[in-house]
């Protein structure tokens, strides 16, 4: 019998992508979104839910569902303007999560999967250490914050109601479609703008859009995986030098780059309001798969190459 998937956030960059694999895997997918295309309606159920808060009626998308993949949510904003923007963090990612969690587990869901973030563990790692899913979580800003009460608040629901939740820690994700500083980066490339970053030398842990999604199947299913906490990555770490020139490579064309001092860039950003981005620049942050490997024998399918290429290869200015 082909397993029914409720899909969270169907029309996002991850959403999307996970309901073309489920169908490829012979899974039947339910996407949940804020406001119906047209065009969804054609290859598999599409809901309207309108924006993820806590008063949302779930009964109907959950009807006959015994999987959730939730990936909607409030998305990280570097420049979050609001005076209580925790607040709004919470009201999505925290209650707007629980909301269907609880209503799942009434449903008779078996299994919650829940995509959170690396930044419950924390921005940044030393010099030689990765993070792992045993470390003391350690969130900074409002998005990790309100990410770290939902895990908290989904294994309270799996030990009240017997309902399995999977948590799954993505780092960065690249791919096809991908938005925000990376499309920034392609488009500099492109250009041949040259960029300040010749000698960064960290070590920053990426994930290609299908090995992030290919783990999410993997949970899906898989005994072992119940309840479990997974920190996922390509397995590959590269500083911010190589990614840029690994990047280029991928796009046919020259990468320039000049040698500025981290230092230097740090201060500058300082000064343009720009800390947060100079951190994800030259700060290390590394993590550990070792994990998911071990127990769920899950090797990522593609390496950074691969992921590279495919994230550029429709690219238009």
């Amino acid at each position: 019998m082909t397993s029914r998937v409720l899909v969270t956030g169907g029309t996002g960059f991850v959403g999307g992508a996970l309901i073309e694999r489920l169908i490829a895997n012979g899974f039947s997918p339910v996407s949940a979104v804020r406001k119906i295309q047209i065009q969804q309606l054609i290859q598999y159920p599409v809901m309207e839910i309108g924006d993820l808060n806590s008063n949302i009626d779930w009964s109907k998308a959950l009807y006959g569902i015994k999987l959730v993949a939730h990936v909607a949510g409030r998305a990280h904003v570097m420049k979050a303007q609001s005076a209580d923007s925790l607040a709004e963090f919470r009201s999505v990612n925290v209650a707007g999560t629980l909301n269907l969690a609880q209503q799942a587990a009434v449903a008779g869901v078996k299994r919650f999967i829940f995509v959170s973030s690396i930044k419950v563990n924390g921005e940044q790692t030393k010099t030689g250490h990765s993070f792992t899913e045993k470390d003391m979580p350690n969130p900074i800003d409002p998005y990790g914050i309100s990410k770290h009460e939902a895990e908290e608040g989904l294994r309270l629901i799996a030990k009240e109601t017997g309902m399995e939740v999977v948590i799954i820690r993505p780092v960065l994700v690249y791919g096809p479609g991908v938005k925000g500083n990376f499309q920034s980066m392609i488009r500099w490339l492109h250009k041949g703008i040259p960029l300040p970053f010749a000698t960064i030398n960290n070590a920053r842990s990426f994930v290609a859009l299908d090995n992030l999604v290919d783990l999410i199947i993997t949970c899906l299913n898989h005994p072992a995986a119940a309840n479990q906490t997974f920190l996922v990555s390509d397995g590959e770490d590269l500083s911010t030098t190589e990614f840029l020139k690994n990047t280029a490579s991928a796009m046919g064309v020259r990468c320039r780059l000049l040698p500025v001092p981290a230092l230097i860039i740090q201060a500058g950003a300082k000064l343009l309001g720009q800390t947060e981005i100079a951190q994800r620049l030259c700060s290390n942050l590394q993590v550990d798969i070792s994990k998911a490997r071990q127990l769920l024998g899950w090797v990522p399918p593609i390496s950074v190459e691969d992921g590279l290429r495919k994230a550029v290869e429709n690219y238009e200015k």
